[in-house]
């Protein structure tokens, strides 16, 4: 479904000690997410962005059965952890790896570290909240032993409920992550520079405190 379609940018990965995977919404693409690179503190990683299939990862709501998004949904989840396999194999520990998602991006970020929980360098989640008509705790297993995470959206959003990003960061916090949520009153279906500072004091450059 998903091809292996990866733009990168920053250092080779040969080059770099961090990777940071960022993830597009619906309708975008991976050249869009990449123009986020020049407000983040990520300087020293390769940074590896995927393209969806048709611009969009699976086609209905984050909040519908997961059955009805597949098998786009599973593509998506694959081919995320297609990547962090190939990093593996290239000698990057999970404690190197930081994801980045925004929207559509940011559910299926989330859906994919909380299915594979460990360790990470951290997780940004631009408006998103873990896949389905409700959450499924059965889907998720590890420990995120102490990764630091950013969640942040608006209150309301069009798509995705606060509700939803609430139990999505509660559920993460239960599994051990570091979680930091913060919600904008009518902030709009955007990424903002609150957002965007808060992403590079928590998680990209965070001895700046």
């Amino acid at each position: 479904m998903h091809k292996k379609n990866i733009k990168s940018t920053g250092l080779n990965p040969d080059l770099a000690t961090k990777v940071l995977i960022m993830v597009h919404g619906r309708g975008g693409s991976a050249e869009d997410i990449l123009t986020l690179v020049e407000e983040l503190d990520v300087v020293e990683f390769a940074i590896l962005a995927p393209d969806a299939s048709c611009n969009s990862w699976y086609p209905y709501s984050f909040l519908s059965p997961p059955s009805l998004n597949e098998p786009w949904l599973s593509s998506a989840l694959n081919l995320l952890k297609e990547i962090t396999d190939d990093l593996d194999k290239k000698g990057f520990s999970s404690e190197d790896i930081y994801f980045l998602g925004f929207s559509q991006g940011a559910c299926l970020t989330l859906e994919y570290v909380t299915r594979n929980a460990k360790k990470y360098g951290g997780i940004v989640a631009f408006t998103g909240g873990l896949i389905g008509d409700r959450i499924y705790p059965e889907n998720y297993s590890g420990d995120f032993s102490g990764t630091p995470v950013f969640m942040g959206s608006s209150d309301p959003d069009p798509h995705v409920p606060v509700e939803r990003v609430n139990q999505s960061a509660e559920l993460i916090t239960r599994m051990n992550a570091v979680v930091t949520k913060s919600i904008y009153k009518n902030m709009g279906h955007t990424i903002s520079r609150e957002e965007i500072k808060s992403a590079n004091d928590l998680i990209f450059n965070p001895e700046t405190i």
